[in-house]
């Protein structure tokens, strides 16, 4: 596993897992801005979208999820001093606490329509530092219901355990591995 940073100052971080070459933050928007998997993917997935969000249409899907994702990319990769991750994530579970060493955090897309079904998954090293470990397309009330999102939350713990076996639990640990590893 390795980590691959996003922007010039540093606040955002991406996961490359074992095997892969691209980092998981590129792949995710890949996946979201391209008709043909996005067509795939809700064809799979058409129960979910018509009972959770009343969308019968896969048009509207595909064009609703590339429009989302493109505004979400653009906030993410917002690299003005004033740009402030921490109004964009936001804890995984309402019951954990926000000041949670390594905490498992999630991103909302911002759709305006309709609730947005995007979701980036990351580990919250300080205020304003994340490290993406994935995104999902969630049509569902929780990660559990089905397997891509359980997928992402396996990622999460993964990742979140190979700091701490590193002894990283925060930014200033995760920064002094990263310069260890150039």
């Amino acid at each position: 596993m390795k980590f691959e940073r996003l922007t010039d100052d540093a606040r955002l971080w991406a996961v490359v897992y074992d095997g892969e070459e691209q980092n998981v933050f590129d792949k995710v928007f890949d996946s979201w801005t391209d008709v043909v998997w996005l067509r795939t993917f809700f064809k799979n997935n058409m129960e979910d979208l018509a009972s959770y969000f009343h969308i019968t249409d896969l048009d509207v899907a595909i064009f609703d999820t590339v429009d989302d994702a493109c505004t979400l990319e653009c906030l993410m990769l917002d690299i003005t001093p004033e740009a402030n991750l921490d109004l964009l994530f936001r804890p995984l579970s309402n019951h954990s606490p926000y000041n949670e060493l390594l905490s498992k955090e999630k991103a909302k897309g911002t759709f305006r329509k309709h609730s947005s079904w995007l979701r980036l998954y990351a580990i919250r090293l300080q205020s304003g530092r994340y490290i993406i470990t994935g995104g999902a397309i969630k049509l569902t009330a929780t990660m559990e219901e089905r397997e891509h999102t359980l997928n992402e939350l396996k990622n999460l713990n993964l990742v979140r355990n190979y700091l701490i076996s590193l002894g990283i639990a925060d930014y200033d640990g995760f920064a002094s591995y990263e310069s260890d590893q150039q």
